[in-house]
């Protein structure tokens, strides 16, 4: 049975300009294979390695008093010792 372990999470509100800025940094660390997530006095440090799986999805989700909720979401992934990876182009 496999579990999975949380080792950090943090959601907070930013404006779009905000958003993409944060994302044109982490982006900047993914291609240098090395992100340190940092909040407070929590640090995580991921190695990334040469080759990762991209996933993005975009759904969305009717709230009950809300409204409909859209996300975006984009993951990489990998198995420790696996270097696959395969071509995904933005149009």
């Amino acid at each position: 049975m496999t579990r999975e372990v949380q080792l950090f999470k943090k959601k907070e509100r930013r404006s779009l300009a905000e958003a993409a800025d944060f994302l044109r940094q982490l982006a900047d660390k993914v291609e240098k294979g090395n992100v340190l997530l940092k909040q407070g006095t929590d640090e995580v440090n991921v190695e990334l390695p040469a080759n990762v799986m991209l996933d993005v999805e975009f759904e969305h989700e009717q709230k009950p008093k809300k409204g409909l909720r859209h996300k975006l979401e984009i993951e990489l992934k990998w198995y420790e010792g696996d270097d696959e990876s395969g071509p995904l182009e933005l149009g």
